[in-house]
């Protein structure tokens, strides 16, 4: 049996997955005709490979247009003395008077190459439109990708909403997301769903997840980490966290619901790896920030095939 072990050494985050899941050879034709096909426009997204702590890995960076990006909020993580300041693009806004955000944009100077560059026409609406759970449901019913795939996307965002409405104690269909947060969200969900269909998946690994410490600063206060929606889906889904003694958010709330999709936390004794996809983050922290996905078969079952 093939299953995708996910090995969060260094967190797992929405664009983090979907980079690896590129870089073990997911189809880009089918996730450039999903994307594409997004009823949420003004994005463009960059697939490209950079170099982090000296290693190749694949990068999915979704940008927001100048109408979105320009209204952005600010959002600093504090390490230690509270000067690094962070500006991403992985955000889910929630509106209640408080912004949750999943935030992985960062300026570094990673090398890249043989990028490729999509661009999605831009979408005119008024900034402070917020997208209810159904109005983002609908988005991902529209979008052109298989029936399994829509079922993942569907899972994986049902998982944010019920980890965000307990963590501000409303309603799911209560839940709203911010107009920003909403697409980029959607975009990296419907891509790890895309990508995760294509290669087949059906068996997810997920040992264990690395998280860091401290605090994280949203608009309307300081947060810990991990985040109140991540932490709800690592108890909701039993999964065995370990702290690393590095100051800063490794694992958002897309990262953990995807993860949630794991069938178990055991890696089986002896296997085969059949692929490798490193992902790359955006942050810069002690820890370099990637994401190792491996394709593996289970020897014990082969053998008894």
């Amino acid at each position: 049996m093939k299953s995708l072990y996910l090995e969060c050494n260094a967190g797992i985050s929405g664009d983090m997955l979907v980079a690896a899941l590129l870089d073990l050879g997911a189809d880009k034709e089918a996730l450039d005709k999903a994307l594409q096909s997004i009823p949420a426009k003004g994005f463009e997204y960059k697939i490209s490979r950079v170099s982090k702590a000296g290693v190749d890995c694949c990068d999915f960076d979704v940008i927001l247009d100048e109408e979105h990006a320009n209204h952005d909020h600010d959002m600093a993580f504090l390490h230690g003395n509270g000067d690094a300041v962070v500006h991403s693009h992985e955000h889910e806004h929630h509106h209640e008077h408080h912004h949750d955000h999943e935030h992985e944009h960062e300026h570094h100077h990673d090398h890249e190459h043989e990028h490729e560059h999509s661009h999605v026409p831009h979408e005119h609406h008024h900034h402070h439109e917020h997208r209810g759970l159904q109005e983002v449901i609908a988005n991902i019913d529209a979008t052109d990708m298989s029936a399994a795939a829509k079922e993942l996307a569907l899972k994986i965002f049902d998982i944010i909403a019920d980890a965000e409405a307990k963590a501000h104690a409303v309603e799911k269909n209560a839940v709203h997301f911010h107009e920003v947060g909403a697409i980029d969200s959607i975009v990296d969900i419907v891509a790890i769903a895309v990508c995760a269909d294509t290669l087949g998946v059906e068996n997810v690994i997920v040992p264990e997840l690395c998280e860091g410490r401290g605090t994280v600063r949203c608009q309307h206060g300081v947060l810990p980490v991990p985040v109140p929606a991540t932490a709800n889906i690592m108890q909701r889904f039993g999964f065995n966290v370990r702290l690393l003694p590095v100051q800063g958010e490794f694992v958002t709330p897309t990262g953990a619901a995807a993860a949630a999709l794991m069938t178990t936390d055991e890696l089986p004794q002896s296997f085969k790896i059949l692929g490798i996809g490193l992902g790359a983050g955006k942050r810069q922290y002690e820890r370099p920030s990637i994401l190792r996905a491996l394709m593996i078969e289970d020897n014990a079952q082969k053998k008894t095939l």
